[in-house]
């Protein structure tokens, strides 16, 4: 797996200045050589220390990083570091084709294109997703939301909790859970938990149409297509709500919904800005939009006791919190709070309980009310 780097962190904040390198060429990169001491065969270490000179001139995150990447990949190399292992990068020469290539590659990185689109692909978990813009790039925490999910599916297998149900409980799942995902994006989340859960089958939503074709091609890729279910849905139309659960009602829900708060949409990496779709981004005024859709549409999608994984903003865990509290008919209780590797608490586990409706109990035998959607305008 890529050893993530800065830029694929928490959404990156920046000035969104773009620079190029007009004459920062091979071509010009081999008049230099031949003009030193040090003339002779272009090696990988050569474009390494070229691009990455050439993407701090200009501005560019992660120079260093990005030029690495570039190279390993254009060599047919994850990282630098496993490239090294196959080949002596300080005197193996590169090929014509070779040296063209990653010249392509780098002018896209230049104009501040993330690495991810630039390459076309990126490691999540253990598994190699195809990248296109402008859909989403999953970032790192992500990856421990995954973590997360997987965590609580283990332990209640191993029955090291208690036989009735808790706040901390997962639902038996005698044939694998049964997951939906919104706002899959490429794919990340579903597609890991598809390999890791070997008998779960995933309802994967996204309003995008360029998501939705990219996790039907990444799942064909791994082939995992025939135990996911991908939907092109905005659950914020509050219409439909029924297709989302075609296999009856979920076990999980999971997310990394939209939670930039609006006033700090501006203030992005170039990166991100020029590239990503702004409206799987965009999480409104207070970040929160699209995730009180979730939670408000959750009792009608999931089983008794199922659980909601959610990746928010650091400042969101107060706020779901206060937010359900407001919304006792929802039956859904704050469970646990959880930080991300930088410490920040980053992800919320949320439980269904018991009501005393059994038009909630069941998840599809009563539509949600217009009183209840109240809360989201």
């Amino acid at each position: 797996m890529r050893h993530c780097f800065r830029m694929l962190g928490t959404l990156r904040f920046g000035s969104g200045k773009q620079n190029h390198a007009p004459g920062s060429t091979i071509t010009g990169l081999l008049v230099r050589q031949n003009h030193s001491s040090q003339a002779g065969p272009v090696t990988a270490v050569d474009l390494v220390n070229h691009w990455e000179a050439v993407f701090e001139k200009n501005g560019i995150p992660e120079a260093r990083e990005s030029s690495e990447y570039i190279v390993s990949h254009v060599l047919g190399a994850k990282t630098f570091q496993s490239l090294n292992q196959r080949i002596d990068c300080c005197s193996t020469p590169l090929t014509a084709i070779q040296l063209t290539r990653i010249q392509e590659l780098s002018s896209l990185r230049l104009q501040r294109m993330p690495v991810q689109y630039v390459l076309g692909e990126w490691d999540f978990q253990d598994l190699t997703l195809k990248m296109a813009p402008p859909v989403f790039i999953p970032r790192p925490e992500t990856e421990e939301l995954v973590n997360l999910v997987l965590k609580e599916k283990s332990l209640k297998n191993m029955g090291s909790m208690e036989a009735a149900p808790s706040f901390h409980q997962l639902p038996d799942f005698p044939t694998g859970p049964l997951i939906l995902e919104v706002g899959c994006g490429s794919g990340a989340i579903s597609l890991s938990l598809l390999s890791k859960l070997p008998q779960s089958r995933v309802i994967a939503v996204d309003k995008s149409e360029a998501a939705v074709r990219l996790t039907r091609e990444n799942a064909e890729r791994l082939h995992l297509q025939d135990r996911i279910k991908i939907i092109h849905h905005d659950i914020s139309s509050r219409m439909n709500w029924q297709q989302l659960i075609p296999w009856g009602p979920v076990d999980l829900v999971v997310s990394n919904p939209p939670y930039i708060f609006q006033s700090d949409m501006a203030h992005l990496a170039a990166e991100i800005l020029s590239y990503e779709d702004p409206d799987a981004l965009d999480g409104g005024e207070d970040g929160m939009k699209v995730i009180r859709d979730i939670l408000s549409l959750t009792p009608w999608l999931l089983k008794i006791f199922g659980s909601v994984f959610l990746e928010l903003d650091p400042r969101h865990p107060e706020l779901v919190g206060n937010w359900l509290a407001k919304q006792p008919d929802l039956f859904l209780s704050l469970s646990a709070t959880h930080t991300d590797f930088c410490g920040k608490p980053r992800f919320l586990h949320i439980q269904k309980m018991v009501s005393n409706s059994s038009s909630c109990s069941q998840g599809f035998s009563v539509a949600p009310s217009s009183q209840l959607f109240g809360v989201l305008s």
